[in-house]
């Protein structure tokens, strides 16, 4: 089962997309993706150009749409539907105290910071349920994203490549960031991790 999962990822998908796409999913999002480049063996750079393209990929949608999906879903006569759409309500009312405050530098600060529930999709739904300018607030958003995908690689690259290395599971920093390998590194770099 676990070949099979593999197999499909990597050889029908491939590990850039399975990083594109890992990274446009919200709550994941950069803090996710990145990560999973890493354990895939991808360069860091490669890794993380994937992890920014997909992340901001809905920024301008969310931005654009979302205040009438929200109402969409609020006014739902479906249970369920409205059920979401008053927990993302509450989101947005726990979290917009900092964008409030520091306006398009809050929405920077609030995406940058690689914690689950931050991010560009929770960043860029408060600043348009506020009623900021999108294409502000886009900008931000990048900024924010770029800044958390440089934490999650640094992270990533360095800091589980020194853990790795250091247990002699496989990779180290120097393989990870430079592109090289060490004999270590087993045929796959998920049956690292089944080991």
């Amino acid at each position: 089962m676990v070949e099979a999962i593999e197999h499909f990822f990597l050889e029908t998908v491939g590990r850039e997309l399975c990083v594109f796409f890992c990274s446009m999913l919200p709550i994941i999002e950069c803090r996710g993706a990145v990560p999973l480049g890493w354990g895939l063996g991808m360069p860091w750079w490669q890794t993380a150009l994937f992890s920014i393209a997909g992340n901001l990929l809905p920024v301008p949608f969310i931005l654009l749409f979302i205040r009438a999906f929200l109402r969409w879903l609020t006014n739902s006569r479906v249970a369920f539907f409205a059920r979401v759409g008053a927990w993302l309500e509450r989101k947005v009312e726990k979290h917009k105290g900092t964008i409030e405050k520091y306006s398009y530098w809050g929405i920077v600060i609030f995406v940058a910071i690689p914690l689950p529930g931050t991010g560009a999709w929770t960043g860029t739904l408060i600043a348009s349920v506020l009623g900021l300018e999108p294409k502000k607030s886009f900008f931000a958003a990048a900024l924010g994203v770029l800044i958390a995908t440089v934490i999650m690689t640094v992270l990533s690259y360095c800091g589980l490549g020194a853990i790795f290395w250091m247990s002699g599971k496989g990779r180290g920093f120097r393989g990870c960031v430079f592109g090289g390998t060490f004999e270590k590194v087993p045929p796959s770099p998920l049956k690292t991790f089944n080991a």
